[in-house]
């Protein structure tokens, strides 16, 4: 590992929370503009990203990992499925219960519209090492994990 002084040590740090930050704005914008594309909000776009990387799922587990009051989720499932995004299918373990399924009809649609982010990304991984990917990756993992632990904070405060 590189000798850093404790200023430059301080520096780097900066400099990582700062490209964070700079990292969150261009996302939400280029996620905001994808939502416009799409005919939908932003939230909308953030739980049907959830519901297709957790789901199938209960609208209550979709409220919890969103950070969302139950009666704001109504709004966004309708809208999501009136879209043509999700389907709320009858849970099989219980069949009182609801659970919901991103479907794929407009799956195509959204993978278009990331295109250029996620060829921006293959370009930008293809110059490092596989170990330096490792800790990129790694680093990834913990900071959202970070951000959850401190929405989750502040949710309950």
């Amino acid at each position: 590992m590189d000798s850093v002084s404790s200023r430059g040590r301080r520096r780097l740090t900066t400099e990582i929370r700062e490209s964070m930050r700079e990292l969150g704005i261009r996302l939400a914008l280029l996620n905001r503009q994808v939502s416009e594309r799409l005919a939908i909000r932003d939230i909308d776009l953030g739980c049907l990203d959830l519901i297709g990387r957790a789901g199938p799922l209960s609208p209550t587990a979709l409220a919890r990992l969103a950070g969302l009051h139950p009666a704001t989720l109504t709004g966004i499932l309708d809208r999501l499925e009136r879209g043509g995004f999700i389907a709320r299918e009858r849970d099989p373990a219980d069949r009182r219960g609801v659970v919901l399924r991103a479907l794929r009809d407009r799956g195509g649609e959204i993978i278009g519209l990331y295109a250029g982010m996620n060829r921006a990304i293959d370009d930008i991984c293809a110059g490092y090492s596989d170990e330096q990917l490792r800790v990129l990756a790694d680093f990834l993992r913990r900071t959202a994990e970070a951000g959850q632990r401190a929405a989750d904070a502040v949710a309950a405060d």
